[in-house]
């Protein structure tokens, strides 16, 4: 039987050291090739104006820039510090050009209406503060024929795969944290039923042995 939901933080990471920690963490993650970027792309997210929602270090939406052409992104985190990082990582990939990094929250985003020609995000879902607010917030803000790409971790993921993270995770620090992200995912079914009866409930939920996903378009 899967546990009930426990609420991690909607404040994302903060303070020097626990950000640095991570940026190492998602860094290794970018070198094992364990990360989302082209899952995106293969989804159709591939051209024009894209926002990030929850980029933290900033490797998956970089990422997406290096491997795709006359692209833009603009990354909107919680988080002042990832903020910062993320923008230290764009210059380090010589992207700086291409992206900004805004800190503000999901759920009452600072962009027009109809802004951007895709939104994605990875691993940031389940910190959401109000998530039916980011979803009516991301359906605002994306044009016509935009496309969606949300993942995130799932929650009822077997056992076997939490074990097989967590010695993945070389950085120990990362490992409480890792267990409390797990605890707050959703599962399938609670995915589903959130979306339901919402604008963004054209969009397809599946699920992995790791995670779930969300995708579809405007």
């Amino acid at each position: 039987m899967t546990k009930p939901r426990i609420k991690e933080t909607d404040q994302g990471i903060l303070g020097d050291v626990p950000v640095q920690i991570y940026d190492a963490f998602q860094r290794g993650m970018r070198d094992k090739g364990w990360i989302e970027t082209d899952a995106i792309i293969k989804s159709g997210i591939r051209h024009g104006h894209a926002l990030e929602v929850g980029p933290r270090p900033g490797y998956v939406g970089l990422e997406w820039l290096r491997k795709t052409e006359g692209t833009r992104l603009t990354g909107l985190d919680i988080s002042p510090d990832m903020v910062s990082m993320a923008e230290r990582n764009s210059r380090e990939y010589g992207l700086s050009d291409r992206v900004r990094y805004v800190q503000d929250n999901g759920c009452r985003m600072p962009f027009e209406d109809t802004n951007f020609d895709a939104v994605f995000s990875n691993g940031s879902l389940h910190e959401w503060e109000d998530p039916l607010g980011t979803f009516g917030e991301i359906w605002r803000v994306l044009k016509p024929g935009g496309r969606i790409f949300i993942s995130d971790l799932r929650r009822d993921m077997p056992v076997f795969i939490k074990w097989f993270l967590w010695i993945s995770a070389k950085q120990q620090e990362i490992r409480p944290g890792l267990i409390t992200s797990i605890n707050a995912a959703y599962t399938y079914e609670e995915l589903a039923g959130l979306i339901k009866g919402t604008r963004i409930a054209a969009c397809i939920v599946s699920s992995d042995l790791i995670g779930l996903t969300l995708s579809g378009s405007k």
